[in-house]
């Protein structure tokens, strides 16, 4: 007979409340891709986002720095001209774009990936292919200040 006092188990993969989305939020994603950026375009804007796109991290700063507002910044990992890591550093040097969450978001998914994102300074890591089941719940708790680094 089970013990009254018990109470029922919480998965961590399911918060209790969700987290709430900055209103007017603004998201920069610097994807190379036609087809992924359409998909995360479209996912963000499922969740009342807007978002701009960047096909490579050259200029990126410069680019940024006409958008009234970024909330979050979407990044590629494996861009032309200029890859993620080396866009990370020039906006990282932004005083303006010093607290903007960046995540990388790259196919390359694996833990080494990942622990080179996370020692590169990114602010965490998704996998390609994005999971559109996963990615609303991702998305909130990113904005929310939540770390997310996950790559399956």
């Amino acid at each position: 007979m089970p013990d009254q006092d018990q109470t029922p188990a919480v998965s961590d993969t399911q918060p209790l409340r969700k987290p709430t989305i900055p209103k007017d939020a603004a998201v920069l994603v610097v994807e190379d891709n036609v087809s992924n950026f359409v998909l995360i375009a479209r996912m963000l804007g499922y969740l009342g986002i807007h978002c701009e796109w960047k096909t490579s991290g050259y200029e990126v700063v410069e680019y940024a720095d006409t958008l009234p507002r970024l909330d979050l910044i979407l990044m590629d990992i494996r861009l032309p001209y200029e890859d993620g890591y080396g866009a990370l550093k020039k906006i990282r040097a932004s005083d303006r774009f010093k607290s903007v969450p960046i995540i990388a978001v790259t196919a390359e998914a694996s833990m080494e990936q990942m622990k080179k994102a996370r020692e590169s300074g990114f602010d965490g890591f998704l996998g390609k292919p994005l999971d559109p089941d996963r990615f609303p719940d991702q998305i909130r708790r990113i904005l929310s200040g939540e770390p997310v680094w996950e790559f399956s």
